[in-house]
């Protein structure tokens, strides 16, 4: 090994112990953004010092060159364009392109690899096994992620799509896992081996998540994170890069954690996430269905009264909040609220919005203070000592019907909102949430519903309440 070939290598473990400390930083908002640089900066330089050391071997040829830096500038370029255009409420929709990306592209590594290989029948274990591994999670990720993203763009129902005899599919699938992984260790040459294994991998992607409805999308898209970050790290030992393996195992390891976290928080398994174990309730059991809902509509200043002289106000954000990109109207209201001696928490289902921690980012965006911001465990004890409830695009999350049997929700925890001393829902109308059934908060004797567009009634709330303290 040359030194440059030493330093190199040393400046690729650098690299990686930056990512390490990146995510570090990232377990607090204030430090967040710092960390999301430095594991951007770190792994810029280990693009250009594998870049390096591939130059200094004389691996490619010019139009090697020619298509590696074309593809730097276009994926740099699309990448800083989306990063400024892509609205917060379409943040989900661009997280499951990203695992989609990162997935397909940690598959074509392996794929490549092999195919590329002077002797392909020379390919020990050490390569095909973890090869094998990469392109079927990579496929998985790669299909998955995409049917995720078309479910939340609306592209596709956010309803559960169940695929008659999806069991036994899913079954026959692994069978063909098995059968095409020992194929391509027995014969690492074999396209056919290759090409089964992937598609394979991109059906299973597909049946996992058409049963999954778009409420549970971020459990999902923590899932498939998790995945992509695996398909990474397997691509890393089939190519001898620590650099990727420390990288997929960091957001292998902190997905798959989220996803167990999410997932006992709404009182499911991964291995039911996987088998399409999701929303395939009955959604008939729900109150309401038959349309004759009765509802108890409020005015912008009966909620403003009710604000401006309550003790204490548990306010509960959901996607509706994004939707309309009302954070910051939110979070002037709260001010005002507080600087007149109003106590103001804000209630954080693990899956409101549509991705991990959605609500999370979008207060931090509007400067609410972190220690505001309460998680279900902690938040459901304060409900029944809040004179106000105030619930902003929140549906699922708040429905009691989560508490029986028989529906698409059932056994989901929910936010205990029912049994705060007054409740207002802002919503533009009654639509059902991604579960498909009927809230039965919106029809609850001490539950009134606020009509209107969140940004516009959240402006609206602020300037009656400030009539009515002065």
């Amino acid at each position: 090994m040359s030194d440059l070939e030493t330093a190199v290598r040393y400046v690729l473990l650098a690299a990686a112990a930056c990512f390490v400390l990146g995510l570090r930083l990232m377990n607090s908002p204030a430090t967040a953004r710092r960390g999301n640089t430095l594991s951007a900066g770190a792994m810029a330089v280990a693009i250009v010092a594998t870049a390096v050391l591939l130059a200094e071997r004389g691996d490619i040829t010019a139009t090697g060159w020619l298509v590696l830096l074309s593809a730097t500038i276009v994926g740099s370029g699309a990448g800083l364009y989306l990063a400024r255009t892509v609205e917060m409420t379409a943040m989900p929709q661009l997280v499951s392109l990203f695992n989609a990306v990162g997935g397909g592209a940690a598959a074509l590594l392996a794929i490549v690899e092999v195919l590329q290989h002077a002797h392909p029948e020379d390919l020990g274990a050490r390569t095909t096994v973890p090869g094998g591994i990469d392109i079927l999670i990579g496929a998985i990720t790669f299909s998955g992620s995409l049917i995720a993203a078309g479910k939340l763009q609306g592209l596709i129902t956010g309803k559960p799509i169940v695929l008659p005899g999806s069991q036994a599919l899913n079954a026959g699938l692994a069978l063909v896992f098995a059968g095409a992984g020992v194929w391509l260790v027995v014969d690492p040459g074999s396209v056919a081996a290759l090409t089964l294994l992937t598609l394979a991998g991109l059906a299973f992607g597909i049946t996992m998540v058409l049963p999954i409805g778009g409420a549970d999308m971020p459990v999902v898209i923590s899932l498939l994170n998790a995945f992509t970050g695996t398909a990474v790290g397997m691509a890393g030992f089939v190519l001898n890069e620590p650099a990727l393996i420390i990288a997929g195992a960091l957001v292998g390891a902190s997905g798959t954690i989220l996803t167990k976290l999410m997932a006992d928080a709404m009182n499911r398994s991964i291995p039911a996430i996987i088998v399409g174990g999701f929303g395939t309730g009955d959604e008939a059991a729900a109150v309401g269905t038959d349309g004759d809902v009765q509802v108890r509509p409020v005015s912008v200043d009966d909620v403003a009264i009710q604000l401006a002289y309550a003790g204490k106000v548990v306010i509960v954000p959901g996607y509706g909040l994004a939707a309309a990109q009302a954070q910051h109207e939110l979070g002037d209201l709260a001010d005002l609220l507080e600087e007149h001696g109003v106590e103001v928490t804000y209630a954080i289902h693990p899956v409101a919005g549509r991705m991990p921690g959605h609500m999370n980012v979008l207060l931090a965006e509007a400067n609410v203070p972190y220690p505001q911001l309460k998680e279900m465990e902690e938040a459901n004890p304060e409900f029944p000592q809040a004179d106000v409830a105030l619930v902003i695009g929140a549906n699922d999350v708040t429905n009691p019907a989560a508490r029986r049997p028989g529906n698409a929700i059932s056994g989901m925890p929910i936010l205990d909102v029912d049994r705060a001393k007054s409740v207002v829902v802002i919503k533009r109308s009654m639509g059902h949430g991604y579960a498909g059934i009927d809230n039965e908060l919106y029809t609850a004797e001490n539950t009134g519903m606020f009509f209107t567009d969140a940004k516009k009634g959240l402006a609206d709330l602020k300037a009656a309440v400030r009539t009515f303290v002065g």
